[in-house]
Formats: structure tokens, sequence, C-alpha cells
């Protein structure tokens, strides 16, 4: 698979567009991010892959060319050990709506959430 003729990330809609001659993609954060292609993510199996959780809001900070292939995405989160070959965003893009899906599946069976744990204090009541 050839590069993209362009790479453009959409910082306030948190997405990525790929255009590949007539065709145009744009893929959420999000979704990049839970399916990372690291083995972090991915693990070495399908057996080890770790569901990722609380990404709702997760954006990009930086994008690295790797070769001719691949770019590297730098999330706001820290993540950024994942290598995605245009191949493999190629497919994702084509395929973006069975990924959503298999991705809000996955989160519904294990009782999980797109949105963030924040942690709150424990509340105290006014002594007065």
């Amino acid at each position: 698979m050839n590069a993209p003729n362009k790479v453009i990330y959409h910082k306030i809609a948190h997405e990525l567009e790929l255009i590949w001659g007539e065709d145009n993609y744009r893929l959420s954060a999000e979704l990049l991010r839970v399916y990372s292609p690291s083995a972090e993510v991915r693990g070495h199996s399908e057996d080890q892959r770790k569901l990722q959780t609380g990404k709702r809001h997760v954006g990009i900070t930086r994008i690295d060319a790797i070769g001719n292939y691949a770019i590297r995405i730098v999330f706001d989160d820290g993540h950024d050990s994942g290598i995605y070959a245009w191949d493999y965003l190629h497919d994702f893009a084509q395929n973006q709506a069975r990924y959503w899906q298999d991705y809000l599946t996955e989160l519904k069976q294990a009782n999980a959430s797109r949105l963030p744990n924040i942690q709150v204090g424990q509340w105290q009541p006014n002594p007065n």
C-alpha cells in the first residue's frame, strides 16, 4: 500500500484525515488509540489484546513518519508505541464501522466505558 496523498489531523474534531487519490477517510483519534498496533495494546496474540477504556476524549499530539511505509502516532494520554502501516490504516479506514461496533460491543461486555475515570475526593460533611 502506498502512502496517502495527504495526512491531516483535525485537532478540534480529534480526527485523522487520510486521502488516497479520490478516497477520503476520517478516523477518530479514539478509534486509532484503542486499536493501536502496539504490543502494549495488541499483545502478541488475539487473546492477549487489552481492551482500552476511557479514551473518549483522547487526542493526537504528534505524527511521525516511519520511512515510506508508516506513521507513529503520539497520543495526549502518553501512548506512543504504535506504528501504523499504510495498509493497516487503509483497512481501518475502509472497515471503521465494523471496528467501531466491535469496540462498543467489547466495552459493553466488559461493563466498561469510553469515558475516562475521574478521581473524585471523598465527600466530607460540613461540620457546621
